[in-house]
């Protein structure tokens, strides 16, 4: 698989802006303990949290044109 610049700079761009607006609704807005205590598990909640951050970053890096 050959990884292209622009396709690589579009993903990691999309990655920070979007890991830096979950931390923020995370721990700002949502209170990590509070997802915690909802869901049950603090795994469940870590593995949705990485989905969330890798998947979107994973869906633009296919997408984005060469």
């Amino acid at each position: 698989m050959k990884l292209k610049k622009r396709k690589i700079k579009y993903s990691a761009i999309f990655f920070l802006c979007w890991l830096a607006f979950l931390v923020l609704l995370v721990d700002g807005v949502l209170k990590f303990q509070t997802l915690v205590d909802y869901f049950g598990s603090y795994a469940l909640v870590e593995i949705a949290l990485l989905l969330l951050v890798i998947l979107p970053t994973v869906a633009v890096y296919k997408f984005t044109k060469e």
